[in-house]
């Protein structure tokens, strides 16, 4: 069985609210709330939800660049949460992030050789102008882009291109895992099929392994092995991509499924959209018990009083009291 490369272990992102001529605490934006999943060496995982569900809170979390309020995020043997300025300098060689705004994350004053060589030149590799040239000119090639483009400005792009260059740099010092943030939401759907192939075949080419944080479930479906399902900062489902579409556990789940659009037009005049009521809760003020309970349509008594745990279902891990202890309790009574 493949190794686990990255354990995230109730992982709690919150973010204080200060009011107030004194700056008092009133309270607490709980962006990421108890976070639980693995990552295995190789693979993708695909993270996905509404905007705001605190997915790229959580990415990054992940490489220490937000601090954790709570939990372990343990990378290769190593917890990123309790590593200090050294370790975490030396586990950010090995683990780098893929941005959505591909324009935003690059200087508009550099070009992109000297963005593409920023990395190697913060960690100290390919020292010497004609070594980080020759490697800025083997990243360029490897995404797809002519050599000669290090000497152009970002604004002489296209959006894809530019993306193409993000994940050059992300590549420069050769890390094992990559947060991919989004990276195709600002993108024509022309453009999203050629940056997820060219993110596949970089994956099969140098052995990666990614976090591919996305709220489109079918560009998440076309390049992760399993997905994992976030609602108002918490897992609720996990399960392989194929099992996940064809039989989702929780209600939250089946809702996003409900959404994507169906190739048949036969079939998609006949399948049912499931709409959710009302609106996403305050991370500010979430509800007792399950977060989902106030749009979920399948909601009963327990769910208002008791927080539900991930569990295994079918092949799935399900947070929600449809299934385990509490469901078959109630499937008992109803008989």
């Amino acid at each position: 069985m493949t190794r686990t490369l990255v354990e995230v272990d109730d992982l709690a992102v919150w973010f204080p609210v200060r009011e107030g001529v004194l700056r008092r605490h009133t309270g607490d934006v709980r962006a990421v709330d108890g976070v639980s999943f693995a990552v295995r060496e190789g693979e993708t995982l695909g993270l996905v939800g509404e905007s705001g569900c605190g997915k790229s809170t959580t990415g990054l979390a992940l490489l220490g660049l937000e601090r954790a309020t709570r939990g372990h995020v343990v990378f290769d043997g190593t917890d990123v949460t309790g590593a200090d300025k050294s370790t975490l300098r030396a586990l950010r060689r090995r683990m780098a992030m893929i941005f959505q705004d591909p324009y935003a994350s690059l200087n508009p004053r550099r070009t992109i050789g000297d963005s593409i060589a920023e990395p190697l030149q913060i960690h100290g590799l390919h020292k010497g102008k004609a070594q980080r040239a020759a490697r800025v000119g083997h990243l360029l090639e490897l995404v797809g882009l002519s050599p000669d483009y290090r000497h152009r400005y970002p604004h002489e792009f296209s959006g894809g291109q530019r993306q193409r260059v993000g994940i050059a740099r992300a590549l420069a010092t050769e890390p094992r895992f990559i947060v991919c943030d989004e990276p195709i939401a600002s993108l024509d759907v022309s453009i999203q099929a050629q940056i997820l192939n060219l993110l596949r075949r970089l994956q099969g080419e140098l052995g990666l392994t990614y976090l591919f944080i996305a709220h489109d479930l079918s560009a998440v479906q076309h390049i992760a092995d399993r997905v994992a399902v976030m609602y108002l900062g918490r897992v609720v489902e996990v399960a392989a991509s194929r099992d996940l579409a064809a039989d989702p556990k929780h209600p939250y789940t089946r809702a996003l499924l409900s959404a994507v659009p169906v190739p048949d037009p036969r079939r998609e005049r006949a399948r049912r959209r499931i709409l959710l009521e009302g609106d996403v809760p305050s991370p500010l003020h979430p509800p007792s018990g399950c977060n989902f309970r106030t749009r979920c349509p399948d909601r009963f008594e327990p769910c208002g009083a008791v927080d539900p745990a991930l569990q295994d279902v079918a092949g799935h891990q399900v947070a929600c009291h449809l299934h385990g202890i509490v469901g078959e309790h109630v499937e008992a009574a109803v008989e």
